[in-house]
């Protein structure tokens, strides 16, 4: 650390390495051209280094082409984190990580709920499919669906969803409404690609009792929210869970088609690095989150 100049001296070169001369970088630091031209020789005598080619015009070295970025990602984070700072207004960020569709269909309505409870925690939602490790750069805390087996962390099970067909009211006033299980058979089906973590029509007909040799497809989505929202345009019944169409149930947008259980055979865990869990934001944030999924287990049975 001996070797770190003043805040000013690097803002001058952070400065000089996007001008032509050291007078236009003087002019955007609202200094003297020789003011910036002495803090870069002493930046240079520092450091022991040349960072620049003199002449006409200004060219970084080598070594000034290195150092560059450097110094400018420095500015840059250290700008954003002040930013970050005091918008939070002495509350606490807490980092989330999910996946897009659970983030948009069940966690975000519930949000308003958890800043009135709990007005100290700032929330920052980051959504991903893939899994992530907690590196520095990486959440507080986790959302995930699967199985529960997240060895090295610490997680709790939060709920686990109900499958079932969804249609809108516009194709069932057109196809009419299947009256059993099998009658669906005839009917267009919306299925969604992917995954054993994705609901499939093969193991809800066999959960209801219904031998099957081939599905009357209509169109294969590649995400779940495309499915549900194929399903609202009338062009086919969804396999849905129910976590993901609270809304449209409610509002009569889409309708529930039989009653049959079907557990989810994956559930969502509460996920973070151990030592986590013990912080009071992410207590409140985990007690929160696990009421709410509790409520919400109850109206899916």
């Amino acid at each position: 650390m001996r070797d770190l100049p003043p805040t000013a001296t690097l803002r001058a070169f952070e400065a000089a390495t996007r001008h032509a001369t050291f007078t236009s970088a003087s002019e955007e630091l609202h200094v003297t051209q020789s003011a910036v031209s002495h803090q870069l020789k002493h930046l240079e005598e520092l450091w022991g280094l040349q960072l620049f080619q003199r002449g006409k015009s200004l060219a970084l070295t080598p070594a000034g082409a290195a150092l560059a970025p450097i110094v400018r990602e420095f500015f840059m984070n250290l700008e954003a984190t002040l930013t970050d700072l005091r918008e939070q207004k002495g509350r606490v960020r807490l980092k989330v990580s999910t996946t897009y569709s659970f983030a948009l269909k069940w966690l975000l309505p519930r949000l308003p709920g958890l800043s009135r409870l709990h007005p100290e925690i700032l929330v920052t939602l980051e959504t991903t499919d893939k899994a992530i490790h907690f590196s520095s750069t990486e959440p507080d805390v986790a959302i995930r669906f699967g199985n529960g087996n997240y060895p090295g962390l610490h997680s709790e099970f939060m709920f686990r969803e109900q499958i079932f067909p969804v249609a809108s009211p516009d194709l069932l006033a057109r196809l009419g409404t299947p009256r059993k299980p099998a009658e669906l058979l005839c009917y267009p089906l919306l299925t969604r690609a992917g995954a054993d973590l994705v609901p499939k029509w093969a193991l809800w007909f066999q959960q209801v009792g219904v031998s099957m040799s081939a599905l009357k497809e209509s169109v294969r989505f590649a995400d779940t929210n495309m499915t549900i929202e194929a399903a609202l345009l009338g062009q086919g019944i969804a396999l849905a869970r129910s976590g993901h169409v609270e809304a449209e149930i409610s509002d009569g947008s889409l309708v529930r088609l039989f009653k049959a259980p079907f557990p989810s055979p994956v559930a969502y865990y509460f996920v973070c690095p151990k030592g986590t869990e013990s912080q009071p934001h992410v207590v409140s944030f985990r007690d929160w989150l696990l009421a709410e999924s509790s409520e919400a287990e109850k109206n899916y049975r």
